[in-house]
C-alpha cells in the first residue's frame, strides 16, 4: 500500500474515531493492554564523586541506561524538532499528521512524519511496526493510553529511555556515553543536534559507518533550530564546523573485579555507589599492567589503596589485565598467598606491647635450634647482637623467630583476627614459620592489617561501599607499640630513584620467589602491592624490594604529590638509647630465662642474703663474681653506683634497716640480696 494511501487511511480512522461519543472513546482506550514500560536497564557502578565506573549491558546486550539530568538545549531541541505540541496535545497531534499527509501529496514522497513523541514511546515500547494499518492503529491507542496513565515528564523518560543511537546503544545516556564519552548534561549544540537526529534512522545515519549521512541529518537539525530562533548565526556557523564522531567510545569498566563481586553481592540494585576514585583507578590500572610486564612474562599483579583514617578503599586493581592471558580473570587482591615478611612487624609489635623488647633492644642473630626447625636468614649470614630496629629493617628472619617462640604463633594468629584479617593455616595449627609468611592471607587482608597499624593500632575496617558503617577492628597493638612499628619502618631507604623517605612500608618475598609483595602508609593512606603468578608458580629472581616496592612509592605519587606525614609519638613512648633502657630491656631474653640457673650471671658475695651489718655509718663493701662489666648497683631501688669495672668495691652506707641490693651486669643479668643494716 503506498505511504499517502496509508496516510490518508489514517486520517480517516482518526475522523472515524471523533465520531464517538467521547465515552466509547474513554472506553477503548482505558481498555488498552499496555506493554511492560519498566524495561531492564543497566546496572551501574559509580565511583565516590558520582562518575560512572562500570555499566552492566541488560541482558540481551543491550546498552540501556537511565536518562539521569539532560541538557536543556537537547530537551529543546528534542521537542521543537520531533514534536512542538509535545506538552498540549493527547498523544496523538491532528495537526502534524494532516500536515504530513498534505506534504506527501504535494511532494509525492514522505518528507515529515506526523508522529508525536508519544506515539514513538509507543512503537519502541511494543518494538512494534507502524507499516501496517493495523500497526498504525495500534500505535495510536497505545500512545493515547499513555497519556492518560502517565504524566508528560515520564513519558519524556521512557522515550529517552528506549530511543536507539545505533549498534546495541538505546537510551540517551547510552548514546552520550558512546558517542561523545560522557553524559547527557552538558552537551554542544552540534552533539545534541546529532542526537535528535539519530533514533529516527539509527543504522543509516551511525557516525562511524555513514559520516556524511549523519553530518547531513545533524545539520538540518541545526539549520531548523536556526530557522526557530534557537540559535543564533555565530551558533549555528559554530555548530556545522563541528567534527562528528568517528568512532564509538568503549564503555567504562574500571574496577572490573571488585564490581562483578558487589554486583553479585547486591543482585537487584540498579545504582551502587562505591568509594572508589575512577580517576585515580584509571591512573593505576595501566601502572600495574606495565610493572608486572616489566616483571616477566606470565606475571600478574595487584593493588589497594585505602585511607586509614575512614576506612575507604580508594582503589582496587585486581590483575595485569581483566582479559588479559596471564589469568587475569582472577583477582589477586582476594587470593589467599604466603605474605612472606610482611608480618614481621605485627610481631615486634606484639614483643613490645608484652615487655619483651624495645626498638632499642639487643637481640641475638646467631644460629638457634627449636626442636627441629633451625631458622634462617634469607642470606644465610649471621649477623651477632643487633638492636631490634636493625633486625626489622634488614628483614632478618632468626630475630623475629625468637620473639614467636616467646610470644607463642597462636598470639600472633589471635592479633591477625582482631585486625579482621582472614588468615588460613594449612596444617592446622600455627608454628613459628607464621611470622616467616607460614599463613594464607590476601593482598586485602594485609592492607586491613596495616591500616589498623598505622591509625594507632585500632582502625575501621576496610569497605568500598559508599555511605556504610564498617564498624572498628579490635586493638591489635597499643598506640605506643603502632607508633614505634612506624617509626622503624619509616627509616627504611626508599628504592633508587623514589621520592625521600617519609613513608613507612614493608616488603617480602614468599618462599621460592612465588610472591614479591610492599606494603606501605604515611599518615593518611595506606598502599598494599602484590606481584606474581597467579597459579603460584615461582618467578625466579623475584624480590618485593626490586619489584614490588617502585609500583608501591609510584602508586603513592598518582595518588598525591606528597606523603602525609605520620603522627607524632604518644606521650607515653620510651624514646631512649639502649644503655637508658631498664636492664630486662637492654637485651632480649626469654622469660623462662630469668629462672635459670645462669653460670655467666653475676652474684653477690658480700653481704650475703639475711645478713645482719653493723656499720657504724661505714662504707658498705660489695663483692662478688661472675657477671659482664661493667655493673650498676641499686639500694632499695635507686641507683648507687654504675659504670664499675671491679668485682670489689664500696658504696655509700644506704642507713639503717632492711636494704635490698641488687646488682646488674652490662648483658642485663642480675642478682639481688636483703640484708639489715644497725
Amino acid at each position: 500500500m503506498p505511504k499517502t494511501t496509508r496516510l490518508l487511511l489514517v486520517l480517516a480512522g482518526l475522523l472515524y474515531l471523533s465520531a464517538f461519543t467521547r465515552d466509547r472513546v474513554e472506553s477503548w482506550i482505558n481498555a488498552t493492554v499496555l506493554p511492560p514500560v519498566l524495561a531492564e536497564t543497566s546496572v551501574e557502578m559509580r565511583d565516590r564523586n558520582g562518575s560512572l565506573l562500570r555499566a552492566f549491558p541488560v541482558g540481551d546486550g543491550i546498552w540501556r541506561m537511565r536518562p539521569g539530568p539532560i541538557d536543556p538545549t537537547f530537551a529543546d531541541m528534542l521537542i521543537r524538532y520531533e514534536d512542538k505540541r509535545f506538552w498540549s496535545h493527547a498523544g496523538v497531534d491532528p495537526l502534524a499528521m494532516v500536515r504530513a499527509a498534505a506534504q506527501t501529496l504535494w511532494n509525492g514522497r514522505t518528507v515529515s512524519g506526523g508522529s508525536t513523541l508519544t506515539m514513538q514511546v509507543a512503537r519502541l515500547i511494543e518494538d512494534g511496526s507502524t507499516g501496517q494499518w493495523s500497526g498504525k492503529v495500534r500505535q495510536i491507542r497505545v500512545a493515547l493510553a499513555l497519556e492518560q496513565r502517565l504524566n508528560k515528564q515520564q513519558i519524556l523518560n521512557l522515550y529517552l529511555t528506549h530511543a536507539p543511537y545505533g549498534g546495541n546503544l538505546e537510551g540517551i545516556r547510552a548514546g552520550t556515553r558512546a558517542w561523545f564519552g560522557k553524559g547527557p548534561n552538558r552537551l554542544t549544540p552540534a552533539q545534541a543536534a546529532l542526537l535528535v537526529a539519530l533514533p529516527q534512522s539509527p543504522e543509516a545515519r551511525r557516525p562511524d559507518r555513514n559520516g556524511k549521512t549523519a553530518r547531513d541529518a545533524r545539520d538540518r537539525v541545526l539549520r531548523r533550530m536556526h530557522r526557530y530562533g534557537t540559535l543564533s548565526e555565530p551558533e549555528l556557523h559554530s555548530a556545522l564546523t563541528e567534527a562528528i564522531p568517528l568512532q564509538m567510545r568503549p564503555f567504562p569498566r574500571l574496577a572490573p573485579h571488585l564490581t562483578e563481586r558487589v554486583r553479585r553481592q547486591q543482585s537487584g540494585t540498579q545504582t551502587l555507589d562505591l568509594t572508589l576514585n575512577a580517576q585515580l583507578q584509571a591512573r593505576l590500572e595501566p601502572l600495574v599492567a606495565q610493572a608486572a610486564t616489566r616483571a616477566g612474562p606470565s606475571v600478574s599483579g595487584a593493588l589497594v589503596i585505602a585511607d586509614h583514617r575512614s576506612g575507604e578503599v580508594l582503589a582496587s586493581v585486581g590483575s595485569a589485565g581483566y582479559q588479559d592471558a596471564r589469568q587475569g580473570f582472577v583477582d589477586m587482591t582476594r587470593a589467599l598467598r604466603s605474605p612472606g615478611s610482611t608480618l614481621k612487624p605485627l610481631v615486634y609489635g606484639l614483643a613490645f606491647d608484652q615487655g619483651l623488647a624495645h626498638p632499642e633492644t639487643l637481640i641475638s642473630d646467631s644460629p638457634v635450634m627449636f626442636g627441629r626447625y633451625a631458622p634462617r636468614n634469607f642470606d644465610g649470614v649471621f649477623r651477632g647482637d643487633v638492636r631490634v630496629r636493625d633486625a626489622l629493617q634488614m628483614s632478618l628472619n632468626i630475630p623475629v623467630v625468637r620473639l614467636t617462640h616467646e610470644l607463642g604463633p597462636a598470639r600472633v594468629m589471635a592479633a591477625l583476627r582482631k585486625a579482621r584479617t582472614d588468615p588460613e593455616l594449612t596444617g592446622g595449627r600455627p608454628g613459628l614459620a607464621i611470622s616467616l609468611g607460614g599463613v594464607g592471607l590476601s593482598l586485602l587482608d594485609l592492607v586491613q592489617l596495616y591500616a589498623a597499624l598505622a591509625a594507632g593500632g585500632q582502625g575501621p575496617v576496610l569497605h568500598h561501599r559508599a555511605l556504610s558503617q564498617p564498624g572498628q577492628t579490635e586493638r591489635v597493638l597499643s598506640n605506643t607499640s603502632a607508633w614505634q612499628i612506624g617509626d622503624i619502618l619509616a627509616g627504611l631507604t626508599p628504592p633508587q630513584g623514589a621520592s625521600s623517605k617519609g613513608l613507612a612500608y614493608k616488603t617480602g618475598t614468599s618462599y621460592g620467589h612465588r610472591d614479591a609483595w610492599a606494603i606501605g602508609f604515611d599518615g593518611h593512606h595506606v598502599i598494599g602491592v602484590w606481584l606474581g603468578r597467579a597459579d603460584g608458580t615461582p618467578v625466579p629472581g623475584a624480590f618485593g624490594g626490586d619489584l614490588a616496592a617502585p609500583l608501591l612509592f609510584e602508586a603513592f605519587g598518582h595518588l598525591k604529590p606528597e606523603f602525609t606525614p605520620l603522627r607524632p609519638p604518644p606521650p607515653a613512648t620510651l624514646m631512649v638509647g639502649a644503655a637508658q633502657l631498664p636492664p630486662p630491656l637492654q637485651r632480649f631474653r626469654p622469660r623462662a630465662a630469668v629462672f635459670q640457673d645462669n653460670a655467666s650471671a653475676p652474684r653477690l658475695l658480700f653481704p650475703p642474703e639475711n645478713a645482719l651489718l653493723e656499720t657504724d655509718g661505714a662504707a658498705l663493701t660489695i663483692k662478688l663474681r661472675g657477671g659482664v662489666s661493667p655493673f650498676s648497683l641499686l639500694a632499695n631501688g635507686s641507683p648507687v653506683t654504675t659504670g664499675q669495672y671491679h668485682r670489689e668495691f664500696e658504696i655509700p652506707n644506704p642507713g639503717p634497716g632492711h636494704a635490698a641490693l641488687v646488682i646488674v651486669d652490662a648483658q642485663g643479668q642480675s642478682d639481688r640480696v636483703t640484708v639489715r643494716i644497725d
